[in-house]
């Protein structure tokens, strides 16, 4: 691979956690889909999402992790810690609802953004690519969901 998509391939390989990202994509794939995506440095303290607001872009972790909170009346609730391999922004990507908790970086790191118009463009030009990325992220959405603790972290 000749992109520096190389180290996103790597950490979602190395991804063992139960809601693993885990497309099938080949190397000239992972280069096309880089085309796509837009890298980001992250620092400690990073709002990457913000509960409620009305945005759907996914992000895929390279590396550092991010803490998932919902605000409430008693304050912060902590419900998950995503680490490198994995994405953020799955449920507003599907359901077009506002974000439905907060997501900080707790690490400095490196995240790849995924906007809604940059997918539809993806989609319309690779359709295939386009396909086993929603079926990969339709996953990630359903081990999410089947475990109970982490159902309410689906951002």
């Amino acid at each position: 691979m000749s992109s520096n998509i190389q180290a996103l391939c790597r950490a979602v390989a190395d991804n063992t956690s139960y809601d693993a990202f885990t497309p099938t994509f080949t190397a000239q794939q992972w280069e096309t889909l880089a085309s796509y995506l837009q890298p980001s440095d992250i620092a400690v303290g990073q709002i990457l999402i913000d509960q409620g607001a009305r945005d759907r872009t996914l992000f895929f972790i390279e590396s550092g992790a991010l803490s998932v909170h919902l605000m409430g009346d008693k304050g912060q609730m902590q419900l998950a810690v995503v680490n490198a391999g994995s994405v953020v922004g799955e449920g507003s990507f599907f359901s077009r609802l506002p974000r439905s908790a907060n997501v900080v970086a707790t690490g400095a790191g490196r995240v790849w953004r995924l906007t809604a118009i940059r997918f539809a463009e993806l989609s319309n030009r690779q359709p295939g690519l386009a396909l086993e990325l929603t079926l990969a992220l339709g996953a990630v959405i359903a081990k999410r969901m089947l475990n109970k603790l982490k159902r309410v972290a689906v951002t």
